[in-house]
């Protein structure tokens, strides 16, 4: 009895040394070394893994940094803070980089804008889109307020207000999700001191706006004969602004006739 015990013992004891040595062998040769820095990139990042900087999650981001393939201050979520805490790792200058907000380019709201017909089905835009006549909503530039891009903000920056999406600049990270689920693109990221905005994208002529929108745009081209720095250029049937060239005179709000560019 007690020599079978005895034996027991000793084969449980020699399969663990030699499971051991199997590991051992095997963690030799699969390591792989670890960089430091990016580990240290890593940690300093603030782990949201919402892809806005163009990489698979926060590990993505950081192993590209720490390669040289992507700048310091590649992380939209952190901003200033992060990017200082990183190029110090990297032992580098962070730069400037405008912080970017994301905008809604429409005020079509419920009182403002006319629709076809009454929708009651799922609220997600990209179904609202396959409905007849491409939505509800008379504008087929228009938000729809289905709130796809409430469900994918992680930052409870976006609402949709009396059927239209609007974001709060404070809360906004500028990670782009929004961006990229809208189907009708009419989310882009403008610089947080903008002042001046088009808040439509509307390409139908003007008298077809005018039927179903009381803020839509209608190329009259006011604003681009008003601007004294040539920022604004009305392309489709919308105008535009080059944030890059606007010196915020704020002309360009007091004469537009339908007040479609707002001051933010």
């Amino acid at each position: 009895m007690i020599t079978g015990i005895i034996i027991a013992t000793l084969v449980v004891a020699g399969a663990g040394i030699i499971i051991g040595m199997i590991l051992g062998v095997a963690d030799m040769k699969l390591h792989v070394d670890v960089d430091e820095k990016e580990q240290a990139i890593l940690e300093a990042l603030p782990g949201n893994n919402c892809g806005g900087c163009g990489f698979p999650g926060c590990s993505g981001c950081a192993a590209a940094i720490a390669k040289g393939e992507a700048a310091v201050n590649q992380c939209p979520v952190g901003g200033a803070p992060v990017a200082k805490a990183i190029s110090e790792i990297m032992g580098v200058e962070a730069g400037e980089a405008a912080k970017m907000v994301a905008y809604v380019h429409c005020q079509g709201d419920c009182e403002k804008a006319t629709s076809k017909y009454e929708y009651n089905g799922v609220s997600d835009c990209r179904l609202m889109t396959q409905a007849p006549g491409g939505g509800a909503k008379t504008c087929s530039f228009g938000c729809l307020g289905g709130g796809s891009c409430v469900s994918v903000c992680q930052f409870d920056a976006i609402h949709v207000v009396n059927g239209v999406a609007v974001v709060d600049k404070e809360e906004c990270k500028a990670c782009g999700k929004c961006i990229e689920i809208c189907p009708r693109h009419l989310i882009d990221l403008v610089p947080y001191e903008a002042k001046e905005v088009v808040s439509c994208m509307s390409q139908d002529m003007g008298k077809f706006v005018n039927q179903y929108c009381k803020v839509g745009c209608i190329a009259c081209h006011i604003c681009e004969k008003n601007c004294p720095s040539g920022a604004i250029t009305v392309e489709n049937n919308v105008a535009r602004i080059d944030q890059e060239k606007c010196t915020h005179c704020g002309i360009c709000v007091t004469k537009c006739p339908k007040k479609v560019i707002k001051a933010v």
